[in-house]
Formats: structure tokens, C-alpha cells, sequence
């Protein structure tokens, strides 16, 4: 746990976590409306089925947005020997942050709370940045 390394591990995990809800509401959600996936040809056709359906698929597909970035910043963190106490903070913040997030859209889903857990987590991802690139800059 004290490596930066590990929070990025745990929010891998918690993509697959959403990956299995996803398919796990989907592919019910699609038998009972019909949908035939060997027919489907567009996302757009999943568009009939329920909006708690469409939110899980929606937060899996954005945990492969921004996340994308912290997992680079957290790689270059680690190999760039910048990796402290803070940093390792930094990193678990935002993923608890994404994990609030990935809870919060898929249950819920009021944007002005789900805006707010989303732009607190990216807070956490720039003073990350912020702090590698003055670090860098010396």
C-alpha cells in the first residue's frame, strides 16, 4: 500500500468491477427488451433500454476517459522517483473519488453531485500533474 503503483491497481480493478455490473444488467436488460446483440449494428439501439441500465454502461465507458491520464501520470510519478507520501495521497484521492463517482452515476445519477465527485477527483489529478511538472522544471 505504500507504493503509487497500487492505486492505480485498485482502480483497474474497479473498471472490471463495472465491467461484470455492466454485462450483468445489459444482457438482461436487452433479453427482456428483445434486443438480439447478433442484430445490433449502433450503440444507439441500446438506447431502449432502462436509463439504470444505460448508467453503468455509461460510467464503464467513462472510466476509460480522464483515468486514462492517471494512469500515465502515476507511471511517470513511480519512474520518475517523485512518488511520496503526498503523491501516494494524491492517487488514492482520486480514485476514491472515481470509485464515489462510478457509485454515485450508476445508482443515482443527479449531474450537479456527480459534476462535483468527478471535478474533486480531477483536482487531486492536477496538483499530481502540477507537482511532477514543477518537480521536472526544478
Amino acid at each position: 500500500m505504500d507504493t503509487i503503483l497500487t492505486p492505480m491497481l485498485a482502480l483497474v480493478c474497479w473498471t472490471l468491477v463495472m465491467w461484470v455490473w455492466l454485462y450483468a444488467t445489459r444482457l438482461p436488460a436487452m433479453k427482456k427488451a428483445g434486443l438480439d446483440p447478433n442484430t445490433l449494428r449502433e450503440k444507439s439501439e441500446l438506447d431502449v433500454l432502462p436509463r439504470k441500465v444505460r448508467q453503468v454502461a455509461d460510467n464503464y465507458n467513462h472510466l476509460h476517459e480522464q483515468p486514462t491520464i492517471f494512469y500515465a501520470l502515476v507511471v511517470y510519478t513511480h519512474l520518475a522517483g517523485l512518488a511520496d507520501g503526498l503523491a501516494i495521497t494524491l492517487a488514492w484521492t482520486y480514485v476514491a473519488f472515481r470509485v464515489a463517482h462510478s457509485l454515485f452515476q450508476s445508482l443515482v445519477n443527479f449531474i450537479p453531485v456527480r459534476f462535483a465527485l468527478f471535478a474533486l477527483g480531477s483536482v487531486a489529478l492536477m496538483i499530481l500533474a502540477v507537482r511532477d511538472a514543477l518537480a521536472l522544471l526544478g
